[in-house]
């Protein structure tokens, strides 16, 4: 049975929840701009936190002032009028401001309507960089400053004279624009934002009151900490940071309650046919695999579904942990599935699969959008089908399983929560096993996958030699391909890799098709070279990877399609051209294909000068490390936990404040409460917890339910 949160009578943030365009000043025409700054109401526009601030608090005197520094003054003007440049007919309006001590000249380019802003005898503070008048060769001026006119019954400044908030902007509306609307937002919606989390939360982790902190998170005042401020790391940030970590894991512990209470008869387990395909293996289980397998046994034979997330690194074997869980379902006379990303993925899990089991007599079918046989369809239907291999093919309504057991999906981080829950629909409460190429860094794996269970293979098989990864340039191609043919000649084989399969006008890449002629043709006419991309028909990708397997092909020309599921212990060396284009997790996948034997291994990345700073980082650590967890942990700080794992994460409500990576400490905090909260009150039916539920609703509601999948 699903946990139920039903919608509270009376929402406590109505107007919160209001239009932007009905805050003075915004409109319709301005509300259209604001959208793009993903801000559509009241709150929208509260959690749209200044990316930096400004102190502009220290106030000098004119005397005081320094040319080249920013600086703060306040005075009077003293004078007010529009210039015009002769040579480029340029309008400047100048302000003259006098503090007693001096004057200063304020000057804005082409904004004429500046005229109408000042009155002479006004008091004003001034923002911006000191330099010398360029007219007179005397005299201070800035240039465009952020200006502040001070009325006598005006005691609050916005722009000037105190820690300033910088927004992220768009076209058409500036940060001066945004900090007008954000103070009368303050100012007519301040006392409608309750705090929702409870009491003894709050007072266990020492966290500022929900209003207070977007008070001071807008408007800071005068005593705090810039830095603090800059970092992300005020106790303001750490409040919105909490609460955001906090509904986040309480939406994950309530799917993990959810998937507990699901129900399904248990297997029993003789494990017949995994010995069979264990007893065929050229190699010996690692002890690693042999305790996920265990794990995996210990959930299938227990009355509630499966929901486990295996992780390793490249090369730990991940695909047989799997295969031996399908193989325990189909003793059970189920049926079994492997949904991937990608056809190319589909296709290398099929090719490998059929080769491990082909002595069990059993039938590996391959459904993709390109290859959606009939025969192959009613097998499925019909339950001939046991092991069922594709893409979202799998999910469509014409795809229909006898007895769908168990679910396997590769590459979580490219499904969205959808596509989980509609794999699971397939069967009667099927298990789930989760797999990824990609290592997950702890927190990441925390956040997002916090309502599985999870397992490490941490271990790689015996006798796997470092692979050496070196950089090179174009124009150090001839010492690369030396180490190829010195490998060649030593019996070793070698891939060589390029991002496309044919010439785009876009990109000025090398096309794998031209550049295998020209190896074939001009570096290494004496070898056999075979060429592997994304648009050769199944059957002759079956038949390339045999000959190279068997080592009837010296050289394997290929796009990315040889990313996973090649085992040639035989390849020693992978060349891979304009390295700089791939991202970190595909080099990494990339290089796994060697140092599967007991020779030594090299991975050789060939990067166009010159480098982006990112590209140059990429590339670094990859000659630096071969572990997969730090690989995982760079390429996260780089790119972010957004596009770590790519806009098709849907299912999990956007962070737009909270920093996985800055804030661990507080993510894991959060965690535990919402875990223990879940436990005490797992229908959020006590009364004070109502306004929890409303906001609980508002961030999760639509995600809770694709997200149950029971």
């Amino acid at each position: 049975m699903k946990t139920t949160l039903e919608t509270p009578k009376k929402n406590l943030t109505p107007q919160l929840m209001d239009s932007i365009q009905y805050i003075k000043g915004v409109g319709p025409r301005r509300a259209e701009l604001f959208k793009r700054l993903g801000i559509n109401t009241v709150e929208d526009a509260l959690t749209h936190l200044p990316r930096r601030y400004e102190d502009r608090g220290n106030l000098k005197k004119i005397s005081q002032i320094k040319y080249g520094e920013i600086e703060t003054i306040s005075g009077i003007v003293k004078a007010a009028g529009i210039n015009v440049t002769t040579r480029k007919r340029m309008k400047i309006f100048e302000l003259v401001v006098g503090d007693g001590t001096g004057i200063i000249t304020a000057k804005w380019f082409n904004q004429p309507y500046m005229k109408n802003v000042f009155k002479i005898g006004q008091k004003v503070i001034l923002n911006g960089k000191v330099k010398m008048n360029n007219y007179y060769g005397y005299g201070a001026e800035i240039d465009n400053p952020e200006y502040e006119i001070i009325d006598d019954d005006s005691d609050v400044l916005l722009h000037t004279g105190r820690i300033v908030p910088i927004y992220p902007e768009t076209s058409g509306i500036t940060s001066r624009q945004i900090r007008v609307i954000m103070k009368t937002i303050l100012d007519t919606h301040q006392s409608q934002i309750n705090d929702y989390l409870p009491s003894n939360i709050l007072e266990q982790n020492k966290l500022m009151p929900l209003s207070a902190a977007f008070s001071e998170i807008h408007f800071p005042s005068a005593e705090k900490d810039i830095g603090l401020l800059n970092s992300g790391r005020s106790e303001m940030h750490r409040r919105l940071a909490f609460d955001e970590f906090f509904f986040l894991e309480l939406g994950l512990a309530l799917r993990k309650k959810d998937m507990e209470k699901e129900k399904r008869d248990a297997l029993k387990i003789n494990g017949e046919l995994t010995k069979q395909l264990i007893d065929s293996l050229p190699f010996k289980l690692t002890s690693a695999q042999v305790r996920v397998i265990d794990e995996i046994k210990g959930d299938l034979t227990s009355p509630h579904p499966m929901n486990r997330l295996i992780q390793g690194d490249v090369g730990c074997g991940k695909t047989v942990v799997a295969l031996s869980a399908m193989l325990m379902a189909i003793e059970n006379s189920f049926q079994t599935a492997i949904m991937a990303p990608t056809e190319i993925l589909a296709e290398q899990h099929y090719l490998n699969i059929k080769s491990l089991i082909n002595k069990l007599s059993l039938k590996v079918i391959l459904l993709t959008s390109s290859r959606k046989d009939k025969e192959d369809i009613k097998a499925v239907e019909n339950g001939e089908a046991n092991i069922v291999i594709g893409t979202h093919a799998l999910i469509q309504d014409d795809i229909r399983f006898k007895k769908l057991s168990l679910a396997v999906i590769d590459e979580q981080h490219k499904f969205g929560v959808m596509q989980r829950g509609a794999i699971k629909k397939k069967g009667y409460n099927p298990d789930i096993l989760i797999m990824t190429a990609t290592p997950i860094p702890r927190t990441l794996a925390m956040s997002v996958y916090g309502d599985l269970d999870i397992s490490v293979i941490d271990e790689l098989p015996p006798g796997r030699t470092p692979i050496k990864t070196m950089k090179f340039y174009k124009s150090h191609r001839p010492e690369a391909f030396k180490l190829v043919k010195k490998e060649i000649l030593q019996g070793r084989q070698c891939y060589v890799i390029y991002p496309l399969i044919e010439e785009s006008e876009k990109v000025d890449l090398k096309a794998a098709t031209e550049m295998a002629e020209h190896i074939k043709k001009d570096i290494f006419p004496e070898y056999n070279l075979g060429l592997l991309h994304g648009r050769i028909k199944t059957e002759e990708k079956e038949k390339i990877m045999k000959d190279f397997k068997e080592g009837r092909i010296n050289i394997l020309v290929s796009t990315t399609v040889i990313e996973v599921g090649i085992d040639v212990p035989n390849a020693s060396v992978m060349l891979i051209e304009h390295a700089e284009r791939f991202g970190l997790a595909q080099l990494h996948q990339l290089r796994g294909r060697v140092g599967r034997g007991q020779y030594q291994s090299y991975c050789l990345l060939m990067a166009e000068y010159p480098l982006s700073d990112d590209a140059k980082r990429r590339l670094d650590i990859m000659v630096k490390t071969n572990n997969g967890f730090d690989i995982a942990e760079e390429d996260l700080n780089i790119r972010g936990p957004g596009e770590f794992f790519g806009t098709r994460q849907s299912g999990l409500p956007e962070l737009k404040n909270a920093n996985i990576l800055r804030d661990v400490k507080i993510l894991e905090a959060a965690r535990k409460e919402a875990f223990e909260f879940i436990k005490k009150d797992p229908l959020l039916s006590m009364p004070e917890h109502i306004s929890l539920k409303t906001v609980l609703k508002q961030k999760w509601l639509e995600k809770l339910e694709m997200g149950a999948i029971s």
